[in-house]
Order: structure tokens, then C-alpha cells, then sequence
């Protein structure tokens, strides 16, 4: 067993040339001038002002181009984002404890509200990451009946679902089960005092972390397949039928070329003979490697910031490891997805770009013009703009057609 013992860091009570030394989990950064832990202190402070200013630029774009509003993922998008702003907001709380200024408060009222407040917070922001994968999957698998299954009415319930549920997850905490997490260990009697619980710990991950991983894995991997399946398929028509448009009568290479650019936007031939070998590359080889792309995008952020903090959350709860400087950087690296998700799922938005440049524009030249997307088809996350077309396939709200594109 590895426990490392606090007491250390906490060696006022014995030395008396401590006495002022402040309570720092990590044991590097500490300045003796201004008697704060310089680089704690450094850490949340710069997270907390990306965060705000991220989710910030997220939400003013989507009320500046209403157009991005129109689509159900991106009711989870601007979730996320008020989300996570109160996240970075939140985190002004260990910012301020930090720089001494909130002495007078109760440590343990105080602790136990931040705690939960940014646990429900961070819970909120995962579900919704979850729901907007089960968006795209449904979207993808029942193109025909989407409008039908996801109407804005039930969207803005399973919202207000996300809310409740994870308000009540964490609740317990208040009623003595254990601690929901490490986002309060900068205040010494929440790292010290309030222990995490075995029960309590399997209890987060069974109804809450394990099941949006799952949900996500089993979304965008189905999602992959299936776009590769049509991939594949569009190959094969292509393949099949190209040549009888070559020899048909009246037709010529450059002619039959010009006419198929409106349906697969083929590559110009100067022969016959590579027709194939020149279509199947960018058709196949491109858009398989942009769907793999955007599926390790999404998926490996999500793992990489909060894998970590869930196995040293279940480790510290067995009493198997533990470490101060552990909890601290694994919590606010979790905490650090707030930012991520404004940059993954709003970022990789065209229309959102389109929506953010105009803001830009009108910042930089003072200019009176309204916002607006001018292209609202691709208005989804994680837009793949390329080659998953097929007849039957799409997002759009009964926009089925040849040529539809395939949003991963």
C-alpha cells in the first residue's frame, strides 16, 4: 500500500518557523514573500480564464448567427458551454482561497458546495457529450425518421433531465457517503477531513462515468463503420456503373466527367483506362482517414483529460495510492476538458467558424452588420464534409439524396 501522508505539508503545529507557511499540495512553487503557492495558484488561474473566455466566445457566437441554433446538437453544444462557463467560474472559489481572501468563510460548507457544484457541473458537460454522440448516431441510423424521434421538444426535456440527474448523483455528498472529488483539496479541511468512500466512488462510476464512456465508444464506433460501409459502397457504384455512362450513346470522356461532377464530384480523366484507379483514392483512402480522424479527435481528448483523474479518483478511494500533488494535477486536468470541448466541438464546426469570423470582423472593424452562417446544411459537430453521401444517408431534416454529407 502507498499512501502519502499530509502532514508534511502541514507542519505549522510543529514548527514554529512555519507558521505562516500556507497549505500547498503541490511542494514545489511555494514563495515565502507572498506566502501563496505561486504555482497552484498559476495553474487555476490560467485554466479558470480559458475557460471563461472560450465558453464565453461559444455562447456569443451562437446568439450572434441564430441560425447555428436550429439543429438539436447544438442545443448540447450550448449546454455544455453554460456548463463549463460556470465551471470556470466556480473555479474563481480555490483561486481566491488561494490569495487569502476568503479566510472568514466556513472551510466546510464552503468546501462541500464547490465540491458538489462543480462535480454536477462536470457531470452535466460529460452527459451532454454523451448525448450529442447518440444524436449523430440516431441521425446516421434512422435518417428517415429523425425529425420525427428527436423534436426540440423532447431535446429541451432530456435536457432538463441531464440537469436533474446529475444534481442528484452527487447529491449523497451532502448527506455524509464520502467525497465527490478532488476539486476542493486546495482548502487544507477539504483534503485533509473529508475522505473519499469506496461505496460512494462505485457509485459515481457505475451511474455516471462508465456509462457516457460506454455510450460514447458504442456511438462513434458504429458511427465509423457505418460511414466506411457507405465509403465503400459509394466505390463500388461508382465503379459499376461508370463505365456504361462512358459508352453510352452521345456521350464523351470529358462530357460523362462534366455530368458526374454534379453527383460525385469526380476527378477530371484524360482516359478511360484510369478512370477507376484515379476515383477510388480520394473517394475511399481520404474520407476513411478523415472519419478516423475526427473519431481518435473526439474520443482520445475525452479519455486522455479524465482517464487519469478516474483511476486515481477509484485508487485513492480503495486506499491503494494516494498523493496530494496526484489529486491536484489529475482533478484540474479533468477540469482543463471545460476548455477542450469549446475548441473540439465548436471549432470543427464550419459554420461555426464562418459564425466566429464575422464576430472577429465586426470586433476588429467596428462595422454595424448582423452575424449570420449563410450555410446552415453544416451546421452539426464534427462536420466530415467529404464522401459518406449515399442515397438514404444524411442529416438533414428530410434532406435525403445523392450526395448528402455524412457529419462524423
Amino acid at each position: 500500500m502507498m499512501n502519502y501522508s499530509l502532514d508534511p505539508l502541514n507542519q505549522s503545529s510543529t514548527d514554529p518557523s512555519n507558521l505562516s507557511a500556507p497549505f500547498c499540495l503541490l511542494e514545489i512553487g511555494y514563495s515565502q514573500i507572498f506566502t501563496v503557492c505561486i504555482l497552484e495558484v498559476s495553474i487555476i488561474c490560467l485554466l479558470t480564464v480559458l475557460i471563461i473566455c472560450g465558453n464565453l466566445v461559444v455562447m456569443f457566437v451562437f446568439h450572434c448567427a441564430p441560425l447555428l441554433s436550429q439543429h438539436t446538437t447544438s442545443a448540447f453544444i450550448q449546454t455544455m458551454a453554460y456548463a463549463d462557463l460556470l465551471v470556470g467560474v466556480s473555479c474563481l472559489y480555490p483561486s481566491l482561497s488561494l490569495l487569502h481572501h476568503l479566510q472568514g468563510l466556513d472551510p466546510k460548507l464552503t468546501c462541500q458546495v464547490f465540491g458538489y457544484m462543480v462535480s454536477v457541473l462536470k457531470s452535466v458537460s460529460m452527459v451532454s457529450l454523451a448525448c450529442v454522440s447518440v444524436d449523430r448516431y440516431v441521425a446516421i441510423t434512422q435518417p428517415l425518421t429523425y425529425a420525427s424521434l428527436v423534436t426540440p421538444c423532447r431535446v429541451r426535456c432530456c435536457i432538463v433531465l441531464i440537469w436533474l440527474y446529475s444534481a442528484l448523483v452527487f447529491l449523497p455528498s451532502f448527506l455524509g457517503w464520502g467525497k465527490p472529488g478532488y476539486h476542493g483539496d486546495v482548502v487544507e479541511w477539504c483534503a485533509i477531513e473529508w475522505k473519499t468512500s469506496p461505496a460512494f466512488t462505485t457509485f459515481i462510476v457505475a451511474l455516471l462515468y462508465a456509462p457516457a464512456a460506454l455510450t460514447v465508444c458504442f456511438t462513434y464506433a458504429n458511427i465509423f463503420k457505418i460511414c466506411r460501409q457507405h465509403t465503400r459502397e459509394i466505390s463500388e457504384r461508382h465503379a459499376r456503373y461508370r463505365p456504361q455512362q462512358l459508352q453510352g450513346p452521345g456521350l464523351t470522356v470529358g462530357s460523362a466527367v462534366k455530368d458526374n461532377s454534379a453527383v460525385g464530384h469526380l476527378p477530371q480523366l484524360s482516359e478511360p483506362q484510369t478512370s477507376q484507379p484515379q476515383y477510388q483514392q480520394p473517394t475511399s483512402t481520404y474520407p476513411d482517414k478523415r472519419y478516423a480522424m475526427v473519431l481518435f479527435r473526439i474520443t482520445s481528448v475525452f479519455y486522455i483529460l479524465w482517464l487519469p483523474y478516474i483511476l486515481y479518483f477509484l485508487l485513492e478511494s480503495a486506499g491503494i495510492y494516494h498523493h496530494p500533488a496526484a489529486s491536484f494535477l489529475t482533478t484540474w486536468l479533468a477540469i482543463s476538458n471545460s476548455f477542450c470541448n469549446c475548441l473540439i466541438y465548436s471549432l470543427s464546426n464550419s459554420a461555426f467558424r464562418k459564425g466566429l469570423k464575422r464576430l472577429c470582423s465586426f470586433c476588429l472593424h467596428g462595422s454595424g452588420r448582423g452575424f449570420g452562417t449563410g450555410n446552415t446544411k453544416k451546421a452539426f459537430v464534427g462536420s466530415v464534409e467529404k464522401g459518406c453521401g449515399v442515397p438514404g444517408y444524411g442529416y438533414g431534416h428530410g434532406e435525403i439524396s445523392i450526395g448528402t454529407t455524412c457529419h462524423v
